[in-house]
């Protein structure tokens, strides 16, 4: 059985094209995103069931890739069905303190509930080292003190850890969705950009490379000195190039440690660069 994250990543994002942009999105559109999810995913876990993994390696690819990202965006259009629905008007200072409420709750759960666990760390650091134990099947140890939430999960289609990493990967969505509806000069500022530009706009290279490009001008504090928060900056290049960027830290952080040049696609933009100028001699 092989399960590709681009092809399902391509589909969702197929599908995404036809909802609003992030802060923009409708309880309609992401009611309609849940469905398609929930019914991808219940066609993975029958093909996962019916004929199993080749190998090792393909399991925990799936548990640790392909299974967190769709199941991520599963609970994060979820949730924007139930704040969009939940929420008493739709402007004004109520608006803008149920959002910030909802911000609050989750920084909360983000320092009461992920980030002092050692689970957590690993991810972050793109670590690989325990990886056949984190994301196998049947490897969960029950003296390491699990949350009871584990006792509700299909054990058949779910190591335990996928559904932290999913959760990581929603929240991630979630914290720049929540951002764009409680900052008006953002939510301006992306419609702005949204109005002024249509489908051929679009971002050709790989994500990891507009990640890579996005840190290096954060980095470099070239754009508004240095003052623009790289969730922000992540946040304009999404809606600029139409594409979902999901977990960048963790994307960053595998850069950090990756064989080779940390930086292959700036290094590319020189020599690209380089070649053009020769051209034009």
């Amino acid at each position: 059985m092989e399960i590709v994250l681009n092809k399902l990543l391509s589909q969702i994002n197929l599908q995404e094209e036809k909802l609003s942009f992030l802060g923009m999105v409708k309880a309609d559109e992401a009611y309609q995103m849940t469905l398609f999810l929930n019914d991808m995913l219940l066609n993975i876990k029958a093909k996962v069931l019916d004929g199993g993994f080749e190998n090792e390696q393909q399991e925990i690819d799936f548990f640790k890739k392909i299974k967190p990202q769709i199941l991520g965006k599963l609970i994060f259009y979820n949730k924007i069905f139930r704040f969009e629905t939940d929420c008493p008007v739709s402007t004004g200072e109520i608006h803008q303190s149920y959002f910030e409420s909802l911000l609050k709750g989750l920084k909360s759960e983000y320092k009461e509930s992920i980030r002092h666990e050692g689970f957590y760390r690993y991810y972050r650091a793109g670590r690989t080292d325990r990886d056949n134990i984190y994301f196998r099947l049947g490897q969960i140890n029950y003296h390491d003190g699990l949350k009871s939430g584990v006792f509700e999960i299909d054990l058949s289609f779910s190591t335990y850890y996928d559904n932290k990493v999913a959760r990581i990967v929603a929240n991630e969505l979630l914290y720049s969705y929540i951002l764009a509806k409680i900052n008006p000069e953002t939510d301006q500022d992306m419609a702005s950009i949204n109005g002024g530009f249509n489908k051929e706009t679009s971002w050709t290279n790989s994500q990891n490379a507009l990640i890579e490009l996005i840190y290096a001008l954060y980095a470099s504090n070239s754009i508004a000195y240095g003052k623009i928060g790289i969730k922000k900056l992540a946040l304009i290049f999404q809606v600029l190039f139409q594409i979902p960027l999901n977990d960048i830290h963790h994307a960053f952080h595998r850069m950090k440690t990756r064989a080779g040049s940390r930086t292959a696609f700036l290094d590319q933009l020189k020599i690209s660069l380089e070649e053009y100028m020769d051209k034009n001699l």
